[in-house]
């Protein structure tokens, strides 16, 4: 419990570092989306991802922060984390959908998760939050869109 608590937030500084937050200036304002079921079915802006952006996203450990706690078929397999599923292989467990809602908001289907809601302004009272990072999402929609499109080419 104490060593999720510390790479909790050992994420979390990670996240409000320097480094991470001089590229959000590009970011749009989060948009609605409409939750059915476990998903959301309808991209969160227009066209579709691009997997190679994607795949790029989710390799870099100082903007999505996924190999921090997830596994996969992604570079430098000696940093991936291992307190998330492995994600080889989610394509074809988990539709578009059902990829968008957790990326976007997990804590909506597991409330004590310690994944990041990535397109969720979170109430930021009572939180430590860097100047860059307040009021703003972790990722904007077109970033989410490329790390759906490439998720959904993990089929095996």
């Amino acid at each position: 419990m104490m060593r999720l608590a510390f790479l909790a937030f050992l994420g979390l500084q990670l996240a409000a570092s320097p480094g991470a937050g001089e590229e959000r200036g590009s970011y749009e304002e989060t948009g609605s989306y409409v939750v059915t079921g476990d998903a959301i079915m309808q991209p969160l802006v227009g066209g579709k991802g691009d997997p190679a952006r994607g795949a790029a996203l989710i390799a870099d450990r100082q903007r999505s922060l996924c190999t921090l706690c997830h596994s996969g078929p992604f570079p430098d397999a000696h940093l991936h984390g291992t307190l998330a599923p492995d994600l080889t292989g989610v394509g074809a467990k988990l539709s578009q959908g059902q990829i968008r809602l957790r990326v976007v908001d997990m804590k909506r289907l597991v409330r004590n998760t310690i994944m990041p809601s990535y397109y969720r302004v979170a109430d930021e009272q009572g939180r430590r939050v860097a100047t860059v990072w307040r009021g703003k999402p972790i990722l904007g929609g077109a970033d989410i869109e490329d790390i759906v499109a490439y998720l959904t080419t993990l089929k095996g």
